[in-house]
């Protein structure tokens, strides 16, 4: 997959709804070849956070810029859909559209009217759909997929839009634990053999672990922490955020992270914190 080496970062981003500020003074920078995961506990500012880096949430304060230095917010629609794309949380499902032509929604930035204009678009498609493995479904009707499927046909629009900066919104939604592993070990691909730069946001505290090379720990709007997993999640900081006790194991054969939050049912393990 041919993409464009780019990055995008946020700095000083105050982003708000109807007057109330949810996000304070956050800045954060996505690389070529990163998976960086936001972390947090619901209502931390998480989506807020990637979707301001995605021009869907205009800030109060701050700027994002690409890597050169560009204003996001002085590209177009279409140049800027070039550089980023978004898998959000929920999109709406197309009645009577087959898999095939909704991965093709992903050339929308290439293309003129009548979808002229594309000569990359045909061999991009086939190459999304092999990536998220919804080639044997191409034919079907969007409206009879599951959420699962539904869920990877969309990623699979996203990465037919080849850009350098692909933004996930808790991708593992609606996914059983294959496709879950499936989906995570595909972005590590991307960052890893295409030098993509990734922002996802994820729930699960074990699989941004194992999945990103820098976390942001969210906490009340702000970003409580930055960096490694190992120096973000500690049983100190997750303890603070998530207002519970949660146990960290290192395995130093691996080099593995693992979490277990302990609650008042834990055999032998006291809950407080």
């Amino acid at each position: 997959m041919a993409v464009t080496e780019t990055s995008l970062r946020g700095d000083g981003l105050c982003l708000g709804y109807h007057g109330t500020t949810v996000v304070e003074d956050a800045s954060i920078a996505l690389r070529p070849g990163r998976v960086t995961a936001l972390v947090g506990p619901n209502g931390s500012g998480k989506s807020t956070l990637l979707r301001a880096l995605a021009r869907l949430h205009r800030p109060a304060a701050g700027a994002v810029t690409l890597a050169d230095g560009t204003a996001a917010a002085s590209l177009s629609p279409r140049e800027f859909a070039r550089r980023v794309t978004l898998l959000a949380q929920s999109r709406p499902t197309p009645s009577g559209v087959r898999v095939r032509d909704m991965v093709g929604y992903g050339r929308h930035p290439y293309r003129g009217r009548w979808r002229a204009g594309d000569p990359d678009g045909e061999a991009a498609i086939t190459r999304a759909m092999e990536l998220t493995g919804v080639t044997p479904m191409a034919d079907r009707a969007a409206d009879e997929l599951s959420g699962g499927e539904l869920q990877r046909v969309w990623l699979a629009a996203c990465l037919a839009q080849d850009t350098g900066v692909l933004l996930l919104d808790e991708p593992t939604t609606f996914l059983d634990l294959r496709y879950q592993v499936e989906l995570l070990d595909l972005v590590r691909d991307l960052a890893d053999e295409h030098d993509v730069a990734i922002g996802v946001v994820l729930h699960d505290l074990n699989q941004a672990a194992e999945l990103a090379d820098h976390i942001v720990l969210l906490h009340r709007g702000r970003i409580r922490a930055d960096g490694p997993p190992a120096r973000v999640l500690t049983e100190e900081l997750l303890a603070e955020v998530y207002g519970i006790r949660i146990e960290v194991t290192h395995n130093p054969a691996t080099g593995t992270l693992t979490t277990r939050p302990i609650g008042r049912r834990a055999k032998g393990l006291p809950a407080t914190i």
